[in-house]
C-alpha cells in the first residue's frame, strides 16, 4: 500500500518484481522445453534426408555395378571377335588362294564390329564411372545429414543436463551444438 510518499511492497508484489527482473525457473525451463522440442522436429527431418540420401547412393551404385557388368560382357564380346579375327587372319596364311578372299572378308568385318563393339564399351564403363561419382555425392551428403544430426542429439542431451543442474554451460552448449548442427544440415542441404 502506499500513502503520503510511503510505498509498502506485499510479498506478491516483491515476487512480481523479481520475476520481472530476472525471469522464473519454470519460464527458462519453458524456453529450453521448445527449443529442444525445435531440435527434436529438425532432428527428425535431418534423420529423413540422411535415410533418403544413403538409399540413394546404394540405387547409384547399384547402378554403377550393373554398368560395370554390361561393359564387361561387351569387352568380353570383344575378344570373341577378337579371337576369331585372329583365326581368320590365320586363315588368310593358310587357306588354299581360292579362300582368301573370304577370309580377308572376314578380317575386315571382325575389325569393324570389334569398333562398334569398343565404342559400346566404353561408353557402359563411363556410365558406370558416372554412377559411382553419383553414388559418392550422395553419400558425402548422407554424411553432412548425419553430422547435422549428431549434432543436434548432443545438443538435445544438453538442454537435459541443463534443466537437471541449472547450470548456465550446459545452455550454451546446446545453442553451440544445436548451431554446429543447423550448419551441417544446411550444408547438406546445399550439397557443400
Amino acid at each position: 500500500m502506499s500513502g503520503h510518499g510511503f510505498h509498502v511492497h506485499g510479498p506478491h508484489d516483491h515476487e512480481m518484481e523479481h520475476v520481472a527482473q530476472h525471469g522464473t525457473a519454470e519460464g527458462h525451463a519453458s524456453q529450453l522445453a521448445v527449443v529442444t522440442a525445435i531440435l527434436a522436429t529438425v532432428g527428425a527431418l535431418f534423420v529423413y534426408m540422411a535415410g533418403a540420401t544413403q538409399a540413394n547412393a546404394s540405387l547409384d551404385k547399384n547402378n554403377a555395378a550393373i554398368k560395370k557388368t554390361e561393359a564387361s560382357n561387351q569387352w568380353n564380346y570383344y575378344q570373341a571377335k577378337s579371337s576369331k579375327q585372329n583365326l581368320a587372319e590365320l586363315a588368310v596364311e593358310l587357306a588354299p588362294e581360292a579362300r582368301r578372299t573370304f577370309y580377308v572378308d572376314e578380317v575386315k568385318r571382325y575389325k569393324t564390329e570389334k569398333a562398334e563393339i569398343q565404342v559400346a564399351a566404353k561408353k557402359l564403363e563411363d556410365e558406370s564411372t558416372s554412377w559411382d561419382q553419383q553414388s559418392e555425392n550422395e553419400m558425402h551428403t548422407h554424411h553432412r545429414w548425419a553430422q547435422g544430426m549428431t549434432a543436434l542429439q548432443v545438443a538435445i542431451a544438453m538442454a537435459a543436463i541443463a534443466l537437471l543442474t541449472k547450470r548456465k554451460l550446459f545452455e550454451y552448449l546446446v545453442y553451440g551444438f544445436g548451431g554446429v548442427g543447423l550448419i551441417a544440415g544446411a550444408a547438406a542441404w546445399l550439397h557443400y
